[in-house]
């Protein structure tokens, strides 16, 4: 009988079926088999990188230096200008580091970036011993010295290109990270509890799908007396989360009659615990497409604004401040190019994640790339 036992044990052992994956590492397997996409996702990991550690990439502020016994980032002025200590101004040592800072004390130490050039200043002859002057309009062709050229005042374009990654990416994911938390509430609130609170937030949807995001960014700016990036951001991320809110609201509609929902108003769960807990999860792949389509969309949107000269302050390296620059220099053709060519990598790298995401979650287009 014991033996009889163990062989039956052992059999249905054998014909037990292995546990499925989960839904999302599926999705990613799916995701993985994509070589575009993956090739995709590593140049916006490199993008962010680069976004990162630009002030340690090019620029003219030591990464780290020891100067009358104490140590300091003067680099982490690029992010922030208050971030620069004080006493390099009052010191006099500002935009003369490699000089200034041995002649004011002979002990003091720093390392500098791996390119020295500025993103607002034009760098001078012997600034850093040895080093030659940047070339300025057409004598700015693209050298060892300045990789993508310099531009009509002999700011290095490359180091703006590094530095403007920083606003490429911040737009993208600030903006459409706003859109995604108003559009995903929203929705999910008009999903969910349907009847007169579906129809009032859904008129409110289409009234905001009738706002124009350019129009209204320009009218902010005039009406702005010091318009910044972060105001860019806000208004593109207040204008476009209606596309995110009504596939938000399709999605609850048809999961809140899922049986795991009904099970959960049984046992006497909160709705909102419904809402964020239960249902939401369920319901973020398929959102997670337009979000992605839409940090694309909100970096041409920030490009073409800095493009005609509204949306950033002067000292914000840009992209499309660069190609800004081109248009009036049309045979500096290394102002157009560069910036252009980063422009259309970023957003169509984008695209390529977005619609491997939307082949990955959908059933229908899974089951067609099978």
């Amino acid at each position: 009988m014991e033996q009889q036992e163990s062989t039956i044990i052992e059999d249905i052992q054998q014909s037990q079926v292995p546990a499925s994956q989960g839904y999302w590492r599926e999705t990613w397997r799916r995701f993985r088999r994509r070589k575009l996409a993956m090739c995709a996702l590593v140049y916006v990991c490199i993008m962010a990188l680069v976004a990162i550690f630009s002030p340690a990439i090019a620029g003219t502020k030591p990464i780290i230096c020891k100067y009358k016994g104490q140590i300091y980032f003067p680099c982490l002025g690029y992010f922030f200008q208050r971030w620069e200590n004080p006493i390099f101004i009052t010191d006099g040592v500002l935009n003369k580091y490699p000089t200034k800072l041995k002649e004011n004390d002979p002990d003091s130490w720093a390392i500098f970036p791996l390119m020295y050039n500025d993103i607002t200043r034009r760098v001078k002859e012997n600034e850093m011993p040895g080093r030659p002057g940047n070339p300025a309009f057409a004598n700015g062709v693209p050298s060892a010295m300045n990789p993508c050229g310099t531009n009509a005042y002999g700011y290095d374009v490359a180091a703006m290109m590094i530095h403007g990654t920083r606003i490429a990416l911040l737009v993208g994911f600030i903006s459409t990270g706003i859109a995604a938390m108003v559009g995903i509430c929203i929705g999910a609130l008009a999903g969910y509890f349907g009847g007169w609170v579906d129809m009032i937030l859904s008129r409110f949807i289409e009234v905001v799908m009738c706002v124009p995001t350019l129009v209204l960014i320009l009218a902010f700016i005039a009406i702005l007396e010091r318009p910044s990036i972060f105001h860019t951001m806000a208004i593109i991320g207040l204008t476009t989360w209606p596309g995110i809110a009504r596939l938000t609201r399709g999605e609850f509609m048809k999961l809140k009659q899922s049986e795991y929902v009904t099970a959960a108003r049984s046992l006497g769960t909160g709705q909102l615990r419904i809402i964020f807990r239960h249902i939401l999860p369920n319901a973020l792949a398929p959102v997670l497409v337009p979000i992605t389509f839409g940090i694309a969309a909100a970096i041409l949107t920030e490009s073409g604004l800095s493009f005609l000269g509204v949306g950033s302050s002067v000292s914000t390296a840009s992209w499309g401040k660069i190609l800004s620059e081109g248009r009036s220099n049309l045979s500096m053709w290394w102002l157009t190019f560069f910036p252009g060519l980063a422009i259309f990598l970023t957003v169509l790298a984008y695209n390529l994640i977005g619609e491997a995401l939307q082949e990955a979650t959908d059933p229908r287009l899974r089951e067609a790339g099978k």
